[in-house]
């Protein structure tokens, strides 16, 4: 072979067999020369090399140019074309379909939406998608590391080796991609990124992976999401119709990973808690299942909420087309999902974000803004454009993907404020020396308003713990544009007053009547969710005071005061048969519990506020609105009793509620009312059925035209010990 199609220059193969070249694609596969078209391939472990034409053209040899397995030579012919090559040495022949003989996939619009931060369907582009391209089967890679010297993909395909699939880098945009032929789903792979400062970084699993292998191992897996047939036409075509704040909602908080186990302890997959938490859940008359994180993540007892696989469902329960289903079953059933999500911080594992091509890429450069000192765990640039986009795109792909009906955003203050958890000198402020975190609230407001723009019916809820203005309030309007913000200060007092001895409640009467001062400035969320089951506080029922009678009293009456509280509701699983024990994230919950009697009844009230919850308006409609409530009774602290109204639209009945924290019957007591006529007492805390004592009112009351509590009409009720009674107006 002569010397003078060896165009390529000795050092220009040296960094493509060392895998420092900046351009591989530049150097392999056809190219035209001033002596003609010349093909080149890398074929490692090869001393002989054939390019087989795909039209059935005579196959021609290459020249070997380098012993490591660098090839060239003329082509017999003209024009692009394409072909396969066949490799071989002592030990034998074999075929390769050669990668570096296919053109782009992505183009100028993917780089410059990605650029300009306004690409919605990022995940469509990104990743590892099965494709066929230029007529082959395979699988294209992209990835954005826009500070690599070299990227490679490097898998089961190709001996995770990183020199055989040098990808193409894009220079606009910094993405990297490459379109593998003839690899297929459950192919494991990552990325071999050489960093800015040429330095090999350790192998990345993908930002924009689909499944990811099971923990403890790293790897990305190649997955299909888009293909699922779904059946729920109809659950999101309700789910469109009318206002989120107008509808009940009664959300059952559960950590898949120790809802139930199945033998040995293994987890249960996506289909057998199909069959099992779904039914429970909707038997028990809740709207919504809300889950913990289900985004792969390294850590079981991070419970989610640092993970790495921001795209992929875990692979603790199942593979991606498994979680579809369990969605799928979820809404056949009747029931919302609800996915915790964690756009606030990722943990720094070697494999995932932290530092992806070689410094700070998706986390903040300064380490006052870009590391968060509470858990060890990279912030998110909210500021650069490519971030917020990626972070807008998954929150999409949940829904685009998955029919998810909405996303509970996790540590929501950690993101608003510069100074959250900080010592003075340990944060950057703003130029004008304020706290508020800019950038994150212009990310906040911008994924709200895609959100709620492109998938009616859905919901956003905010876990913010402080009292930061306007977090359910419309974006256009000057607020983040949440849905719904979890209501932490009703949460905290509540849990602390129900915590005290009945003795000791008239002092600290407040904690219950002080939510109401705020309970319309935004649309709450009532939260009884797995932070208060954690870290010492042990479990709702265990911080009851009393016998054993009376704890299950106290939580009954609590759960009764709850649901007829104004705001959305939120059980985590287990409190809603009084579990004893704290929550364990490694352990199923108590189900043996409910071999005895107690338990079952506390479950059977918590289904039963459930079904009067969604059954009368006036129990939900209003939950956002201050006209849906009007204390009646506020200040019997000496009582401590409480009774309110709710109140739906003007034909929807009103429901009384009154609550007795004390362990004392309370006979004849009148309460005011607005109307004269027959109250039936619909729902009793302390009936047979749930393990009470089974004092009542005989099924209802009448109301006569008696002044009281300034209203026109009063009855003299009996509110048994520490419970709550509903009473509904049915003058019928």
């Amino acid at each position: 072979m002569g010397a003078s199609i060896w165009e390529a220059g000795g050092d220009e193969v040296a960094a493509l067999v060392g895998a420092r070249h900046g351009d591989p694609f530049g150097l392999l596969g056809l190219h035209e020369t001033a002596v003609g078209l010349v093909l080149r391939a890398f074929v490692p472990g090869a001393e002989t090399l054939e390019a087989v034409p795909d039209d059935g053209a005579s196959a021609f040899a290459l020249g070997l140019r380098d012993p490591a397995g660098f090839f060239e030579g003329l082509v017999p012919a003209a024009g692009r074309f394409g072909y396969r090559l066949r490799a071989g040495n002592a030990g034998g022949s074999w075929m390769v379909r050669d990668a570096y003989a296919f053109g782009p996939v992505l183009g100028a619009v993917d780089d410059h939406l990605l650029v300009e931060g306004t690409h919605r369907q990022l995940y469509e582009r990104l990743g590892a998608h099965p494709i066929r391209h230029e007529g082959v089967d395979g699988v294209h890679f992209a990835v954005w590391a826009p500070n690599a010297q070299r990227v490679s993909v490097i898998g089961d395909f190709n001996r995770w080796d990183g020199r055989l699939h040098q990808m193409r880098k894009r220079i606009d945009s910094g993405l990297w991609e490459i379109f593998v032929p003839d690899v297929g789903l459950g192919t494991n792979y990552k990325y071999e990124i050489v960093g800015r400062h040429g330095d090999l970084l350790p192998f990345k699993a993908d930002p924009f992976g689909f499944a990811g292998e099971m923990r403890p191992s790293t790897a990305s897996v190649v997955a299909d999401t888009a293909g699922f047939v779904w059946t729920d036409a109809a659950h999101l075509a309700a789910r469109a119709e009318g206002d989120p704040r107008r509808k009940p909602m009664a959300a059952y908080e559960v950590h898949l990973g120790s809802w139930q186990r199945g033998e040995g302890g293994r987890f249960l997959s996506y289909d057998e808690l199909a069959d099992t938490l779904i039914p429970y859940v909707a038997d028990l008359g809740f709207t919504h299942l809300e889950l913990l994180p289900v985004s792969e993540h390294p850590l079981d007892a991070s419970w989610g909420y640092q993970p790495i696989g921001l795209f992929a469902p875990t692979a603790r329960f199942g593979d991606p087309a498994g979680f579809a289903r369990f969605v799928d079953r979820a809404h056949a059933a009747g029931l919302g999902v609800i996915l915790d999500w964690v756009p606030a911080h990722f943990p720094t594992d070697p494999h995932g974000l932290a530092a992806f091509d070689g410094g700070p890429l998706y986390e903040h450069a300064d380490p006052r803004r870009g590391f968060h000192p509470d858990w060890n765990t990279a912030i998110y640039d909210f500021g650069r454009r490519e971030v917020a986009n990626m972070l807008a795109a998954n929150a999409l792909y949940w829904l685009d993907r998955f029919h998810i009906d909405g996303l509970r955003v996790d540590a929501v203050a950690s993101m608003l404020y510069l100074d959250y958890s900080r010592r003075a000198g340990e944060w950057l402020p703003n130029p004008d020396g304020s706290n508020d975190n800019r950038d994150a609230v212009a990310f906040l407001r911008r994924f709200n308003e895609l959100v709620y723009g492109t998938h009616p019916g859905t919901v956003t809820i905010a876990e913010e713990s402080t009292a930061w203005s306007g977090v359910s309030a419309p974006a256009y309007a000057g607020g983040l544009g949440f849905g719904f913000k979890w209501n932490m200060g009703w949460m905290n007092d509540s849990l602390d007053y129900m915590s005290k001895d009945p003795v000791h409640r008239r002092w600290h009467h407040d904690k219950l009547t002080f939510g109401l001062l705020y309970a319309f400035s935004e649309n709450f969320v009532l939260p009884l969710s797995h932070d208060e089951v954690v870290h010492g506080k042990g479990s709702i029922l265990g911080r009851m005071p009393g016998d054993e009678w009376q704890r299950f009293a106290n939580a009954r009456a609590y759960y009764g005061f709850m649901w007829a509280h104004p705001g959305k509701k939120l059980l985590f699983m287990g409190q809603e048969f009084g579990q004893t024990r704290e929550w364990n994230f490694d352990a199923a919950l108590e189900w043996w519990l409910l071999d005895h009697a107690p338990h079952r009844g506390l479950k059977a009230l918590v289904g039963d506020l459930n079904r009067l919850y969604r059954a009368l308006p006036a129990l939900h409609a209003r939950d956002c609105e201050a006209s849906g409530f009007r204390w009646v009774v506020a200040d019997d602290r000496d009582q401590s009793v409480f009774a309110w109204l709710r109140l739906g639209d003007r034909h929807d009945p009103p429901v009384l509620a009154v609550s007795n924290f004390t362990p004392v019957p309370r006979p004849g007591y009148r309460v005011g009312l607005p109307f004269a006529g027959r109250w039936r007492e619909v729902l009793n805390t302390d009936a047979d059925l749930y393990g009470g004592s089974g004092l009542g009112n005989q099924g209802a009351v009448v109301a006569a035209a008696v002044p009281s509590h300034g209203l026109p009409a009063s009855a003299e009720i009996l509110i048994p010990p520490l419970a709550t009674v509903y009473f509904l107006y049915d003058p019928d």
